[in-house]
């Protein structure tokens, strides 16, 4: 085998590698969204208003965001393989901890656990295609992964809605467990070891070495914001309070809103390749970011202010914000780019802290401006928001894909080539 920095271990073991990786993404957002299609039963069951249950569902981020800076150096210390798979199988110990819980305290404890857990499914994943594809690849790559992320959004919406209405949400829950227990195991069989010259050959200079180059890098935080901003609504908005918006503001049914809401992942998973292979193709990342936020920005927008009454009208505003936001994708590329290879997993978890974070910071305030607007009204044990109420608080969405749109006008162009 070729003492080259990636080293190949076959076609079609690197293939099967990088699918099982981006399959534990896509598990970890079935996870991340899963709490959108149970908010009437979370709410009734531990008797919680929408500031709590965001509180709940963010739990997910804290723990997920928290972790990625250490997911991204132990990733390149120790390589994605035993982490990864060591992690799914805790992740199936945690998902029965949360359809266990009798008590808001336990369910915030099992929703902080499937945070910590899966939150070495994406830098593991990219940290594949980083030693076992060509770089020419990794952009589209990382679209690519993205797309089977929006996937389990997408099975995390209506299908999954189906099955809560079927066994109930712990039992839901219980079976998502199940599916991690066999994704830990093939993740193990599967998914080759790191050759010797994909390790370091002389000893690091500390496991904090990284940690202080990367988060030393402006670009790195300006990427950051970018990540944070661009990913607010797809999980903010697609990942909790879209639902409920659509089901008690504007009327449809529950499943029909998970349907809807769900067209966010579509846009966001049939773009994010897309996104990945035309900023390849033509040498450049940042023009399609700003096309990116600047259309994400627009059309969320006009959803929350002229809101259309025309059902495929807010269909096809859904797709757009979930197309725009997928630009999202080159910008992993960038921090790549712009920081030593030696450093990239950390840097990537550091921007992808960030990222998750867009998710902990906006869903439990979204859920706190709704409180601030509540009326009063009841409807079997759970609260209802007036749309004026959604309106206001889906303005602190907008505001941070406009801080996006600013920190892309700042970032510096890497041609895809690179720069650290």
């Amino acid at each position: 085998m070729s003492a080259t920095r990636r080293v190949n271990p076959g076609q079609g073991q690197a293939l099967v590698a990088f699918g099982l990786g981006t399959l534990f993404f896509g598990y970890a957002f079935v996870q991340r969204v899963s709490p959108s299609v149970m908010t009437e039963e979370l709410m009734r069951e531990f008797a919680v208003g929408g500031a709590a249950l965001g509180s709940l569902s963010a739990f997910y981020f804290y723990t997920y965001a928290a972790l990625q800076l250490p997911v991204g150096m132990l990733t390149d210390r120790f390589g994605p393989r035993k982490l990864m798979s060591f992690a799914a199988a805790l992740c199936a110990l945690a998902a029965v901890v949360f359809a266990q819980s009798d008590s808001l305290l336990g369910a915030a404890l099992g929703r902080a656990l499937i945070g910590a857990t899966v939150a070495f499914a994406f830098v593991g994943t990219l940290a594949i295609a980083g030693y076992w594809f060509q770089p020419a690849r990794y952009a589209m790559l990382a679209g690519l992964l993205q797309t089977v992320g929006m996937s389990g959004g997408i099975f995390g919406q209506a299908p999954l809605r189906a099955l809560v209405d079927a066994v109930g949400w712990r039992d839901t829950m219980h079976w998502l467990a199940g599916f991690a227990v066999l994704l830990a195991v093939a993740l193990y069989l599967l998914v080759p070891k790191r050759s010797d010259s994909q390790k370091r050959t002389t000893a690091p200079p500390g496991i904090f070495h990284g940690l202080r180059a990367v988060t030393a890098n402006p670009q790195t935080w300006i990427c950051a914001l970018i990540g944070f901003g661009m990913a607010s609504s797809m999980l903010a908005f697609g990942g909790l309070w879209g639902v409920p918006w659509l089901h008690s503001a504007l009327g449809y049914g529950k499943t029909e809103a998970a349907a809807m809401t769900s067209t966010i992942f579509f846009g966001w998973a049939i773009f994010s390749p897309l996104c990945g292979w035309l900023s390849d193709r033509i040498g450049r990342r940042n023009p399609v970011l700003l096309a990116g936020v600047t259309t994400t920005a627009l059309a969320f927008a006009a959803l929350i202010y002229a809101t259309p009454e025309s059902r495929f009208a807010l269909i096809v505003l859904l797709f757009v914000i979930g197309a725009g936001g997928s630009a999202m994708t080159v910008c992993f590329g960038s921090v790549r780019e712009l920081n030593a290879l030696d450093h990239s997993s950390t840097s990537l978890g550091l921007m992808n802290m960030c990222v998750v974070g867009s998710g902990a910071v906006m869903q439990p305030l979204i859920g706190w401006l709704l409180d601030l607007q509540w009326d009063g009204q009841m409807l079997d044990g759970a609260r209802v928001y007036s749309a004026a109420a959604y309106s206001g608080a889906f303005s602190a969405l907008l505001v941070s894909i406009l801080a996006a749109l600013v920190a892309g006008l700042l970032l510096r162009e890497t041609r895809c080539q690179q720069r650290a």
